[in-house]
């Protein structure tokens, strides 16, 4: 393999790659509540041909402008959030206001919150500051209320607990290095 076909590591290409890996990843998680798939059979549909092309309205086939997910990203999520589901469950649960539990929670709510807090708990290399502000740009992407900042609320919490040297005694999650 030439060193240009190589897919980027760091960098902007590479911190959008880890963007769609998280949407795809929630996308993942929802389709698996919703239908009862596994998780290799639910991350089969996102390998190879879900970003190739993808049809309009009137069925014409395009290339995809969404980036291709990182796969290793992808697939470390949605299978960590499989094995450890009990624990962030009651960690999520632990996170919303009295009156909520992440049974109440819309499926895809839940399958992003999810998701974040496996970050927030399994993976150490990336900054709490960057889970919280992906997390926050993804739910932007499904929802247009309030549900983002319900997003920054609980996983802001979740850090705290997880990761209070991270966290600091600065407020929200501003600042937030580049993704790793």
């Amino acid at each position: 393999m030439d060193e240009n076909d190589r897919p980027a590591r760091s960098g902007p290409a590479m911190t959008q790659r880890r963007r769609a890996a998280r949407l795809a990843a929630c996308q993942a998680l929802y389709e698996m509540e919703v239908s009862g798939a596994s998780a290799d059979a639910a991350l089969r549909g996102f390998f190879p041909n879900r970003w190739n092309l993808y049809e309009d309205e009137s069925g014409v086939g395009h290339a995809n402008p969404f980036p291709e997910p990182d796969g290793d990203l992808l697939c470390d999520v949605v299978r960590g959030v499989v094995v450890h589901r009990e624990a962030i469950d009651r960690m999520v649960g632990g996170a919303l206001a009295e009156s909520w539990s992440s049974e109440r929670l819309e499926i895809l709510m839940r399958a992003l919150l999810r998701a974040g807090a496996f970050e927030l708990l399994v993976r150490k290399d990336v900054p709490v500051r960057v889970v919280i502000s992906e997390y926050v740009e993804v739910a932007k992407a499904f929802f247009s209320g309030t549900e983002p900042g319900m997003v920054n609320a609980v996983l802001d919490r979740l850090g705290r607990i997880l990761r209070p040297d991270e966290m600091g005694s600065e407020g929200g999650h501003g600042g937030a290095s580049p993704d790793r």
